[in-house]
C-alpha cells in the first residue's frame, strides 16, 4: 500500500459517499486508475464496507453504557450460547472477548436506563454469568470511526 492508497483510504474514512472523480482529483490521478485502486481495497479486504454513521441523540440511543463481564465459563458451548445471545440485541453495538480482570467488554447503547435494564434483564435470562459491572458514559470526548493508517505498509 502506497501513500496513494492511504490517501485515498484516509478520504474514504472522511465520507465514503465522496464520488470517484472528487477522489481522483485530490490524490492526483485520472478517475480511472483511482476506481481500479479503490475496487483493489475492496478486493484485499482493506475496505470491509461502506457505511452510514448515524446520531444516536437524534434516533434517541444516546446513552452508551460499558458492560464488563466476568464469567466461570470458558468452553465453547458457552461462547456459541453468549456470541448468540449478545448478537440477538440490537442495543450491543460493541463486544471483546478480553484479557485481564474481566473477560467481554459490551458497549450497549439505549435511551434511558430502564431501556438498559431490559437489555441487562435479556441478557441475563439467556446466558449464565459471573459478573456483570455496568458504567454509563457522561460525555463522549472522543468517537471516531477513521483507523490510523501510519503503520500499514
Amino acid at each position: 500500500m502506497d501513500r496513494t492508497d492511504k490517501r485515498i483510504l484516509e478520504i474514504l474514512q472522511e465520507d465514503s459517499t465522496c464520488a470517484v472523480a472528487d477522489i481522483a482529483e485530490r490524490v492526483s490521478l485520472s478517475t480511472t486508475p483511482c476506481w481500479r485502486r479503490i475496487q483493489k481495497l475492496e478486493q484485499e479486504g482493506v475496505i470491509k464496507r461502506r457505511v452510514v454513521l448515524l446520531d444516536p441523540e437524534k434516533l434517541n440511543v444516546d446513552v452508551t453504557v460499558l458492560v464488563e463481564i466476568k464469567t466461570t465459563q470458558h468452553n465453547a458451548a458457552w461462547l456459541k450460547s453468549f456470541r448468540n445471545a449478545i448478537e440477538s440485541i440490537p442495543e450491543i453495538v460493541e463486544a471483546y472477548r478480553m484479557s485481564g480482570h474481566i473477560d467481554y467488554l459490551l458497549k450497549v447503547v439505549v435511551p434511558n436506563i430502564g431501556a438498559y435494564d431490559k437489555v441487562y434483564k435479556r441478557l441475563i435470562g439467556t446466558v449464565e454469568l459471573h459478573d456483570v459491572s455496568s458504567s454509563f458514559s457522561m460525555e463522549v470526548l472522543k468517537s471516531t470511526t477513521a483507523l490510523p493508517l501510519t503503520y500499514s505498509d
